[in-house]
Formats: structure tokens, C-alpha cells, sequence
């Protein structure tokens, strides 16, 4: 069973899921694949401790403290290669950004595989489950286009300005 609480941040309403123990998913107000495959009759419920430690994550990331997600546990819905991309996601450093094809190129080498479709990999980057906390607004497009966010390109920019990204490239 999946419960939700919910967190009023400088971007809007963010919609956080848990199975009880776990962080399931995070996603803003109408962003693409809110909350698409764990149903949305969810019971409310804002006490269980994962709830409370992504509150105090999220209050320190928009306060510029730099968060460190090792202390939210995960319970991510997808496909192994999915969540081997989010893995990837999560050593992006905060500040910094990547493109789909060097995160490609880095799943290749990780996978032992000679190359990877850096489109495969962008739309692994595109279900993220839990954005913001698993960084996919730090993945641009090889000329260093903001391309390709779930919950906009305005929220992208947005994301990057507040970590302090130059983005115009």
C-alpha cells in the first residue's frame, strides 16, 4: 500500500509517496507521469519518518544547504536499466550538470557495453520518479539546451538557477 502527505515549496505543491518505509515517488503539481503507476486513491498520511526526513531534505535544498540524499531510502518502481540511469542521476554533484550522452557514455562503462542510446537513457531520465531529490534537472541536451523535463523547462531552469548553474551555455 502506498500513502501520500504533500509539501509546499517554492515551485508549487510537490506530492510525496511512500509505501510506509520508503520514498516511492515525488512529483510536482500536473508534471508528466504524476504519480502514474502507483493509482492516486492513496490515503494521506504525513506521519510516517520517511515523510518527515524528505521534509527536512527538501526544506534544506531550497534553503541552499546541499542535502545529501544517503539518508532517504528508496523503493522505486521500474525496469533494471531505469533504475540503473537514476542511480547514475544520483552522483550528478549539486551545481553541476551532465549531458544525456556523457550519462549515457558512464552507463555504457558501468553496463560493460561499448556504447548506449543516449535517447534510451533520456527517456529512463524522463520517468525519474522522484524529482528534484534524484537530480534529473541537471541532464541537458549535448549542446546545452534545457531539454527534456518532466515538469517543464521553466521549473529546469528554475531548479539550476537556485543551484547556482549558468544557464546561459
Amino acid at each position: 500500500m502506498y500513502y501520500k502527505t504533500y509539501y509546499n515549496s517554492p515551485l508549487g505543491e510537490l506530492l510525496i509517496v511512500s509505501d510506509g518505509q520508503n520514498l516511492c515517488g515525488l512529483w510536482l503539481k500536473g508534471q508528466k507521469y504524476y504519480a502514474s503507476k502507483l493509482g492516486d486513491k492513496m490515503p494521506q498520511n504525513s506521519e510516517f519518518e520517511i515523510f518527515k526526513t524528505t521534509k527536512i531534505w527538501l526544506d534544506k535544498y531550497f534553503n541552499a544547504q546541499k542535502p545529501d540524499i544517503k539518508n532517504l531510502r528508496f523503493a522505486l518502481q521500474g525496469s533494471d536499466f531505469r533504475k540503473e540511469v537514476w542511480k547514475l542521476l544520483c552522483e550528478i554533484p549539486y551545481g553541476e550538470v551532465i549531458t544525456y550522452g556523457e550519462l549515457a557514455k558512464k552507463l555504457a562503462k558501468k553496463l560493460n557495453k561499448k556504447t548506449m542510446s543516449a535517447q534510451a537513457v533520456g527517456g529512463a531520465v524522463g520517468h525519474n520518479p522522484v524529482s528534484i531529490i534524484i537530480p534529473c534537472h541537471r541532464v541537458i541536451g549535448a549542446n546545452g539546451n534545457l531539454t527534456g523535463y518532466a515538469g517543464g523547462i521553466d521549473i529546469k531552469a528554475r531548479l539550476l538557477k537556485f543551484e547556482g548553474v549558468d544557464i546561459n551555455f
